[in-house]
This record gives C-alpha cells, structure tokens and sequence, in this order.
C-alpha cells in the first residue's frame, strides 16, 4: 500500500498547499488535539500559527480555554495590559496556561503586536465550566454594568440572587445533583433577567463602542448557559450527562462563531470537539450521544470550517500495532506529516481500530476518516506533560 501520495511532510508549503485544496478558505481552521499537553504537538501549533499569520492572513487564536479568563490574555497581547508572569497564571483555566509552547505563543504574539498596526487577537472559547460550573457573578454583572437604564434590575438584585459563589461552585454536584441550586427559585429568577439583560443589548448595541459590543455579547452568552448548564446540573434524569455534555459544546460553538466575525483564526482543542460526527460515551447501559462544537459550527459556516485531526504513532512506550491508521502513517519517511484525509480514507483498506495503552489518547477512528478534512501526524510523542484533565 503506497500512501506517500496523500501525504506531505508537515511545513509552511504544506500548510498553504492543504488550504489551496479546500473549497474556500476557512474562518475558523480547527487544529485537534488527540490527547492534551504533548509539547511536541504545542510547538508545531505554535509553527502553523506563525505561517498562517505571516503568510496566510489569520488573526487569531482560540484555544480551550475559560472565555471570560481569555480576556485577561488578550488585553495583555492586545495592549500590553498586565506581565507575562501574571497573565499566564490568571488568563487559563486547567492548567492550559501552564506548559511553556502556551506561554511562547503569548510571548510572541504580545511582540507581533508592537510591531504591527493590525493585531493579533486570543480568545478562550469554553464556558467557564467543566462538569461543575463558575458562578454567573461575573458575566451578568459584568454584562449589567455595561448597559443603560432603566434597567430590569439593580446590582443590589443580581448581588442578593446570586449569594455566595461557593454555592455555585460546589463540586459535590457533579455526582449530587440534589446539591446544585440551578433550579431554585433564585436561579430561575436569574434566568429570566439575564434574558431580559440580553434582550436589552440587543435594543443599545449601535451605542456601544465595538469593544464594548463584543464583550457585552460574550457576558451575555456566558450568563444565559451558565444558568442553562446549572439548571441541568440540578436534574436528576438519565438524560443529564448527555444534555451538560451537549450544552458545552454548544456554548463553545457559540464562542467559535463570534471568534470567526473577527476574521480568520486557528482553532486549537481536543479532536472530540472540533469533529464533525457525534460524541457516544456510555453511562451504565445508556450511550449517550450529542454533536460536537465543530459541527455545530459548520452548520452556520458551512465550507468556511475546515478540521486537521492530530494523531500520533508512538505514544510514550504505546507503539501502535502495523494494521492500524497509526501504524500505517508511521511508514511515511517523515517525523511530522500532514495528510489528506479524504485521499487516505480511500487509499487504506478496512484499517484495524487502535486501542491505546495511554488511556489519555484518542486513537482515529478508521471510520471516520472521510469526515476530516487533513490529519497532522507526528511519528512519536514523547514530551507529554501529565498536568490537568484530559477534556
């Protein structure tokens, strides 16, 4: 089997050529992670970004992140608002700030920025949740300071509702739902007026600055799914784990959507959210299924999403066996490739399915193989750092 011709090694010209070859050029071009904190996939990010800045014309980032800390990192890129030291500690959520490909990225886009009149933008693009959820403190009272009465409510109000933020984020309520507050009669009342705080914006948003605009809508849809996924938090149906599951990807797919309105920008997150079929997981004997942020967000940007699928050979001391797609990518002559995807589906013939040692990484799976647009593929993934989650 001969798959040289459906792969590239993994450059600038590559990176350009593999956008040449798509049916427009992308918004939002989602670079996947097939397991999280592997350094050496970080820094070929960091190498796409640069090319696609330089030559391909994005401006922005976006990576799984906390969308409202993502703030704190784009002032800093932006203006220079703050220390690298500082930013890197309060501008991620999981531990994505930590490893040191993140923080030269930063580094790097802050000193792009000086230098050019155009600039660079970050954003964080998951709610600020993961299967707990943040207070909605900051979003709705951020969001209420930046509208004009009369207003539906006073701060006072937001302030006597919300309570103490410890309430909201109580851990205990990812197994207990009986503990979540997300259907008290004081979240129900928070929903309606982040609904009317939202319907407000929409009535003074050709008064608001451009800056302003932007961030109000991000505290808007911040607060209207934090209550959305604290009121699910509450329910006690087989459908809960499914409905947070999905409700996340769809508050990310939101996000994506506004990051695109600035321009073309690269999507950096787990392979799971930016593909394009459903996520299954199994919960006792229900499977569980919902659609992905990538493919949310297709729906409202058709061909102007694209998705390059990360996917790895050896993974520590997890040698994938010859008749898996792993294995039959670690043939190819170079340590880092990239690879049509379409092309490769019809090149190999029925592929065994790969299961990893490294319960942290995502083999491809050899049936969807046709639903990704390219596959970026590194031979050996040795520096893989065992901080934070994998999502």
């Amino acid at each position: 089997m001969d798959i040289k011709n459906t792969a590239r090694p993994l450059d600038g010209a590559g990176v350009s050529a593999f956008l040449r070859s798509l049916p427009a050029k992308p918004l939002l071009l989602g670079l996947g992670e097939a397991r999280h904190f592997v350094g050496e996939l970080g820094e070929l990010r960091n190498e796409i970004f640069r090319h696609l800045v330089e030559h391909e014309g994005y401006r922005s980032f976006a990576i799984e992140s906390d969308c409202l800390r993502g703030l704190v990192v784009d002032d800093y890129i932006t203006t220079g608002a703050g220390t690298l030291d500082d930013v890197m500690e309060r501008g991620f959520s999981h531990d994505f700030g930590a490893p040191p490909d993140i923080r030269e990225l930063v580094r790097w886009m802050r000193a792009y920025n000086e230098e050019h009149d155009e600039k660079l933008r970050f954003f964080g693009f998951d709610g600020p949740l993961e299967y707990w959820a943040e207070s909605p403190r900051q979003a709705l009272t951020a969001l209420h300071a930046l509208l004009d009465g009369p207003l539906p409510c006073t701060v006072e109000t937001l302030d006597a509702l919300l309570g103490p933020d410890d309430r909201w984020t109580n851990e205990a309520t990812v197994m207990d739902p009986s503990q979540s507050i997300g259907q008290s009669a004081d979240a129900q009342r928070l929903r309606l007026l982040a609904d009317d705080l939202v319907a407000l914006l929409d009535t003074q948003a050709p008064g608001l600055s451009v800056k302003d605009r932007e961030r109000a809508e991000l505290y808007g849809r911040t607060a209207v799914g934090l209550l959305r996924y604290h009121s699910w938090m509450a329910d006690t149906s087989p459908a809960r784990i499914m409905r947070l599951s999905a409700l996340r990807d769809a508050m990310m797919a939101a996000n994506l959507r506004a990051v695109a309105e600035q321009g073309p920008a690269l999507v950096f997150t787990h392979n799971l959210h930016l593909q394009r079929n459903k996520s299954l997981m199994s919960l006792g004997d229900h499977l569980l299924e919902w659609w992905s942020a990538g493919a949310i967000a297709e729906t409202h940007l058709g061909d102007r999403y694209a998705f390059l699928a990360s996917a790895f050979g050896t993974v520590g001391d997890d040698t994938p066996p010859p008749d898996t797609v792993e294995g039959i990518l670690s043939t190819l002559p170079w340590e880092h490739s990239l690879i049509d995807a379409r092309r490769l589906a019809e090149a190999v013939t029925e592929p065994a399915p790969r299961v990893s040692h490294d319960f942290a990484y995502f083999p491809l799976d050899p049936a969807q193989l046709a639903t990704i647009d390219g596959i970026v593929f590194l031979k050996q993934a040795v520096r893989i750092r065992t901080v934070g989650p994998e999502r």
